[in-house]
């Protein structure tokens, strides 16, 4: 199977299981946390590069926001940290507490502060610039625990493996 199909595909079910998850969200302020976007964002950030997994946290987004289960702030954030997360995976080395560190940086400090003028200039909300921040890190921290559990027994299974070293031999 073509290399971009199948990163295509990935990036597909990992949007569609965001999307059927959204209402676990946590609203704060104006935000709405949403873990499970960030474990979905190292899951893509590994597996499927950075630029795959920004275009699947704006799918995401986009479909959260047209369907009520989100607000403009997830995407900063959502994109931020996946962005970040595939990065500093692809290009440090592949080490994955350096990915989980990326999700948490990417959405809970830049996120955080990239979602200020979103609030301000397009959400008509006063805000401060740190005021997503700390709502945009405990999310981001929740998401990365589970996905950390979730990633150490993909790894024990030897899934993680598998799924990585087909990706290689199919590009």
């Amino acid at each position: 199977m073509n290399t971009n199909l199948r990163k295509l595909t990935l990036a597909a079910v990992l949007v569609a299981v965001c999307v059927a998850c959204a209402p676990l969200s946590i609203p704060v302020g104006a935000s709405k946390c949403f873990p499970v976007q960030h474990l979905v964002n190292i899951l893509a950030g590994v597996f499927l590069g950075p630029w795959y997994s920004v275009g699947m946290a704006f799918c995401t987004s986009l479909i959260r926001v047209l369907t009520g289960t989100g607000t403009l702030l997830a995407f900063p954030g959502s994109m931020c940290g996946a962005l970040l997360c595939g990065l500093v995976y692809r290009y440090c080395g592949k080490k994955l507490p350096l990915a989980f560190a990326g999700e948490l940086v990417g959405t809970g400090l830049l996120g955080g502060m990239l979602a200020y003028p979103v609030a301000v200039m397009v959400l008509g909300k006063e805000a401060a610039l740190f005021t997503y921040v700390l709502p945009f890190f405990v999310s981001s921290a929740g998401g990365t625990l589970i996905a950390i559990f979730l990633v150490t027994a993909l790894k024990k299974t030897g899934v993680m493996d598998r799924v990585l070293q087909t990706s290689r031999a199919a590009s």
